[in-house]
């Protein structure tokens, strides 16, 4: 079925399991045969849907059908993690948000989904060895955006292209790999940038190119990965659609545009709050009550991809100096990342209701997730340090709370 821009959303949030001491615990197709009682990849659970990909220690949360209700998502989303949470007590375990485990050496603890679409991911693993964090340590929120025709894919692409850079900046959550600061408040999307460096063409400079109707992205993006997976894909498994790994990403097996610059949070509330904030702010490029169209469409990729690598490094402090890119929004010389969010805050927040608002307020005052989890250890990473801190937001993910420090 086809859907009009903005008419319906999907939502998926992937979240780690890990035991009472913070541990790695690959026992997801444990907590589907609890649910279900059998061994199976997906898990039908009424407008939310539990599946697996890639590796045995992560379960993603997705609506069941695409929706236009997004207002209490956050609650249907809570009330499954609930659910989760107590099937994997017997388990021992229990789900772990924000977009790295802090602790995982994923060269020893990394094991592979052994059921359905087992040959693909085995396939994956030979070519890009899935054992790295890039791979096994990543979980993250994915937002879902649907167009009907050339005509709104158009103008959804260019919008997504403009408002990418600047998205981690308000949503990074991975501030440390393997016990370390690693420099990167966004080090999943760090590690996004090369994790398919075996083949390029996949991920491109991970800002999609300037194409905008289905012909133009066919040859400029879908042709070239097909013709470079080939001496990798002698058997022809890996679907176009699946391997390209562009920051958004254009679905037109289904009509939508899939964003996947967003690091999982604390909770539903926070995830589902940026999820708003970036959905309201398209809606708002789309329109033109930023810059024309026309003015859109020619942004490069590597002018897009100076400002999202300064997000990544640097989250809401990072300094844009773009003058093109900060005239969008009304702003001059320098300006840091958190500043260019609160101008399109306060342009939008008439259109968001109070509950979403406040979590977009403490955002834009306290900090990303990272930076709230940096002050949170006070210089101290020792491992019984990041332990407790981590512990912390996972009774934050039970409870669906914001994390404070």
């Amino acid at each position: 079925m086809s859907y009009h821009i903005f008419e319906v959303y999907g939502i998926e949030l992937e979240y780690m399991l890990v035991n009472k001491d913070l541990q790695v615990n690959p026992v997801t197709d444990k907590l589907f045969i609890e649910k279900t009682g059998k061994i199976t990849s997906d898990v039908e659970n009424g407008k939310i849907e539990w599946s697996n990909e890639l590796v045995g220690h992560v379960v993603e949360l997705k609506t069941a059908c695409p929706t236009s209700e997004i207002e209490h998502l956050d609650e249907l989303f809570a009330e499954n993690i609930t659910e989760i949470n107590s099937l994997l007590k017997p388990l021992e375990s229990q789900l772990l948000p924000t977009a790295a485990h802090p602790l995982m050496d994923p060269l020893k603890e990394t094991k592979l989904w052994e059921h359905d679409y087992n040959e693909i991911y085995e396939l994956y693993n030979q070519i890009f060895d899935c054992n790295g964090h890039g791979w096994s340590n990543v979980q993250s929120m994915h937002i879902n955006l649907p167009f009907a025709n050339d005509n709104e894919f158009e103008k959804l692409h260019a919008a997504i292209r403009i408002l990418l850079p600047i998205i981690p900046g308000l949503s990074a959550s991975s501030p440390i790999f393997e016990g370390q600061l690693t420099g990167f408040m966004d080090s999943r999307m760090e590690m996004y940038k090369t994790n398919q460096k075996e083949v390029p063409q996949i991920a491109g400079k991970v800002i999609p190119e300037c194409l905008y109707t289905k012909e133009e992205y066919h040859r400029g993006i879908f042709a070239p990965i097909k013709e470079a997976i080939k001496p990798y894909d002698k058997k022809g498994i890996l679907e176009h659609h699946f391997l390209n790994s562009r920051g958004a990403i254009a679905r037109f097996d289904r009509g939508a545009i899939e964003i996947r610059v967003i690091d999982l949070q604390e909770c539903p509330k926070a995830d589902m709050a940026i999820a708003i904030l970036v959905i309201e702010t398209l809606k708002s490029i789309v329109n033109e009550e930023f810059i024309p169209l026309e003015e859109q469409k020619p942004w490069k990729e590597d002018d897009l991809l100076d400002i999202l690598n300064i997000a990544i490094k640097d989250a809401e402090v990072g300094k844009v100096k773009n003058e093109a890119y900060l005239a969008i929004f009304g702003l001059k010389k320098e300006a840091e990342i958190q500043e260019i969010w609160q101008v399109i805050f306060q342009k939008i927040k008439n259109n968001i209701s109070e509950k979403h608002a406040q979590t977009i307020e403490f955002l834009l005052k306290e900090g990303s997730l990272a930076t709230r989890i940096i002050k949170a250890l006070n210089k101290n990473y020792s491992d019984e340090k990041i332990k407790s801190v981590y512990l912390k937001i996972a009774d934050c993910l039970s409870k669906n709370q914001l994390f404070t420090i």
